[in-house]
């Protein structure tokens, strides 16, 4: 076996390459739990990849079979149920694990220097796996799929000048039909997961290696100072056991509730004729939902949307404190802290209708408003923090040559 392998390193630097990006790559010691659901991100992408393949083997992306293929995965094919529910509930996966890694870059400041770039390519990926996700989930071609795909796509006629070609170009007609599924179904399984995605996965990672891994203190520790340890088997170890857990999780949903998130309503054939009387999207749709509602006028319910994803990427700029982690800044803890619990809020309201009474005793419609200007706020209060907020600093012990 070295003989063989001894042959291959000579050709391919296999060792090498496994020696400084796995093994040996350090890792700070201090690193929380929340940084492991980096990798639980890429398992569950591993996992929606094969089991996409392997249902796209017997789908038929035809309006009038799409439904009943469903039906036949499920009911025909053997173990078909069990992998359609294993990628359903894998798109919750994923995007419980997106936010909570975007949560932790938010928290601890991964977003500043030197790790813009770093942050920026994981808000192409986030919104990348939005598309899949949308994409995806017009597929099974049931009601709630065909109306949610109805209004999305309906939204970019509000765009000026060129918003009614957009949108008949997207939909491939010039309503939600075949055309629009046979494209939906060609850019689900072919374009954004292997040439988009896969490609921002591989940049990503390749960006997180050449800057190193944050921690929650927000300092630069020497690569081979006393704070570092190698990624094996300190941190595969602990990804393992988390994975473990969450797969636990996971797996509950698939074989106990399956349908936990999956609307009723999306196990009847899509009917253009009839529409449901309160169409929502999928759960982590719901907060950006909520703020497409909260603004009156349709333009800007668009641009308020777009505006609260987008407005991410200009952390790096807007955040000029010299701390970077929450953790020693205890004004910047408190608002972050609020703006997660109001992103949550916004999921709320977003699975609402907005004329139904809240338990405050307001409408959904103003609470959507009240909460997307405090989502917003959180962005216009951040730059002048600095000039009024009193920062700690971590014990003098942990500070390295590198820091």
């Amino acid at each position: 076996m070295s003989r063989y392998l001894d042959w291959l390193n000579e050709r391919l630097p296999l060792s090498e390459f496994v020696e400084k990006h796995i093994t040996g790559y350090p890792t700070p010691r201090n690193l929380n739990y929340s940084w492991n659901f980096g990798s639980v991100l890429g398992i569950f992408f591993v996992l929606q990849v094969i089991t996409g393949v392997w249902l796209a083997m017997y789908y038929k992306p035809d309006a009038n079979l799409a439904f009943d293929s469903i039906q036949h995965i499920m009911r025909d094919v053997n173990y078909g149920w069990l992998l359609r529910y294993l990628h359903a509930i894998g798109a919750t996966g994923i995007f419980f694990a997106l936010y909570v890694h975007m949560g932790r870059g938010l928290y601890y400041g991964s977003y500043k220097r030197p790790r813009e770039l770093l942050w920026w390519i994981g808000l192409f990926i986030f919104m990348g796996f939005m598309a899949e996700a949308f994409m995806g989930y017009l597929l099974p071609w049931g009601q709630m799929s065909y109306w949610g795909a109805t209004v999305i796509t309906n939204l970019f006629t509000a765009i000026p000048f060129f918003g009614q070609e957009l949108t008949v170009w997207l939909r491939g007609d010039f309503a939600v039909g075949d055309a629009t599924l046979t494209r939906f179904y060609s850019f689900h399984t072919t374009i954004v997961p292997f040439a988009m995605l896969g490609g921002l996965i591989i940049i990503h990672l390749s960006a997180l290696h050449k800057v190193g891994s944050g921690n929650p203190d927000g300092i630069e520790y020497s690569k081979k100072g006393p704070k570092m340890v190698p990624f094996a088997p300190y941190y595969i170890t602990k990804d393992a056991w988390f994975i473990a857990l969450i797969f636990t999780i996971y797996l509950y949903f698939v074989f106990l509730r399956p349908d936990a998130f999956i609307e009723p309503i999306n196990n009847e054939p899509a009917n253009p004729l009839k529409t449901p009387l309160h169409i929502v999207p999928e759960w982590y749709f719901l907060p950006f939902y909520a703020i497409l509602r909260s603004i009156p006028d349709k333009l800007g319910g668009v641009i308020a949307m777009g505006g609260s994803i987008l407005i991410l990427a200009l952390l790096p700029f807007i955040d000029r404190s010299p701390v970077r982690s929450s953790k020693y800044r205890p004004v910047k803890k408190v608002l972050t802290w609020i703006f997660f619990v109001d992103f949550v809020l916004l999921g709320y309201v977003g699975m609402h209708p907005p004329d139904f009474i809240s338990p405050v005793g307001l409408r959904m419609a103003t609470l959507g408003m009240i909460f997307t200007v405090i989502y917003f706020l959180y962005f216009a209060v951040l730059p002048v923090l600095p000039y009024f907020e009193k920062t700690k600093l971590p014990p003098p012990e942990e500070h390295t040559e590198g820091g």
